[in-house]
């Protein structure tokens, strides 16, 4: 007898912790439980396009502080510096792949970079998110490989065309980098909408990395005495174009590439910088509030202004994150396939999706250099 009331009290125990437990909603997005999660940084910290590495690392640190925050996972981010060099990317992609053994890669700097570091994450399966890569084709490097940062085919386009509307622009020279994937991918685009609005093309100009002189190729455009310039460069070579196209006496609205895109050009090029005319995804001025609630915390963080490099950084780390939220995992394959899946992403930079080759679906902004600080060009 009291051998059947033990077993009725084990049973009666057993209905009672069915009863009280939740049914599984297999619709609702996986969590996974709380773990470290490796994501692997490559960002080029020094060299020529340190300025832009450092605004990218401040807005994955800054994300990674918030998401950590809130608990159920932490991401701990694995920086590796790249030096804006292929060779020292690749490496560190490496480390990161099979060392590391990170679930994702954030990085390149450089769509230069991306050329060889692309290609190695496609092969073993890592996704990999180009947070500031804006040359054509970066995601039809394979399957594992996206990109939030609008490339220069979405905005270069309406930033010319809407100075051609503002400034009667008939006639226009074009100087780029030809060293240099983006930069020759930004002059590609230029070239291909000043014929197609157009716009008559006086002079194409060529220059290096690292150039100090451009006189003999200002010199002849000044002669072409063109309405624009159109310029594809970093800011560093940038900064030094405008300040020898002024001294020349050259006053003609100047154009730029995404990689005008950063408060430095105004800091180098000073005076030289007023009129200059970028399209981007980002203003720091949008009257919206995660916008602004971001640039307070950044300007707490770091004592300056995020710019778009670390806007796109902030913005793809929450990406990731929530592609790992949604997975469940850190699998790469199933992190990959959620990445993908990432529609109507309401981001600091704006709404976000990715397209069918993983690509940004976004509206850009056309901003001016005026009294020292960038604004809406319209």
């Amino acid at each position: 007898m009291e051998l059947m009331k033990r077993f009725v009290l084990i049973v009666l125990l057993i209905l009672s912790t069915c009863k009280g437990s939740p049914p599984v909603d297999e619709n609702k997005p996986r969590q996974p439980a709380a773990q470290t999660i490796k994501i692997g940084v490559i960002a080029a910290l020094t060299g020529s396009a340190s300025a832009y590495g450092r605004s990218i690392v401040n807005g994955f640190e800054l994300a990674a502080k918030e998401i950590n925050s809130k608990g159920g996972i932490t991401l701990e981010l694995i920086i590796e510096d790249s030096a804006g060099r292929q060779e020292q990317a690749l490496s560190a992609a490496q480390k990161l792949i099979n060392s590391n053994m990170v679930a994702a890669i954030l990085g390149p700097t450089l769509s230069t970079e991306m050329r060889v570091v692309g290609p190695l994450a496609v092969t073993n399966g890592v996704p990999i998110l180009a947070t500031s890569n804006t040359a054509a084709g970066i995601t039809q490097i394979g399957r594992f490989v996206f990109r939030n940062s609008m490339p220069e085919t979405i905005g270069t386009p309406l930033s010319i065309q809407m100075a051609r509307d503002k400034y009667n622009i008939k006639k226009a020279a074009i100087i780029y980098g030809d060293d240099d994937v983006f930069t020759k991918s930004g002059f590609d685009t230029m070239k291909a909408t000043a014929e197609r609005l157009g716009i008559t093309i006086t002079t194409i100009e060529k220059f290096q990395k690292g150039q100090a002189d451009y006189s003999a190729q200002l010199t002849k455009i000044k002669a072409d005495a063109p309405d624009a310039i159109l310029c594809s460069a970093l800011f560093n070579e940038g900064a030094v174009i405008l300040q020898q196209a002024r001294k020349l006496g050259i006053d003609v609205p100047v154009i730029g590439g995404n990689g005008f895109n950063s408060p430095k050009i105004i800091e180098l090029a000073g005076q030289a910088a007023e009129g200059l005319i970028v399209a981007t995804p980002w203003f720091s001025g949008k009257p919206d509030k995660r916008v602004q609630d971001f640039v307070a915390a950044y300007k707490a963080a770091y004592g300056t202004e995020p710019d778009q490099f670390a806007a796109q950084a902030y913005d793809g780390l929450y990406l990731m994150d929530e592609a790992i939220r949604r997975s469940g995992t850190s699998e790469r394959e199933k992190v990959r396939d959620a990445l993908a899946s990432i529609k109507d992403f309401d981001g600091v930079m704006g709404r976000f999706s990715f397209d069918a080759d993983r690509d940004v679906v976004m509206a850009p902004l056309v901003i001016i250099v005026k009294d020292g600080r960038f604004q809406l060009f319209n």
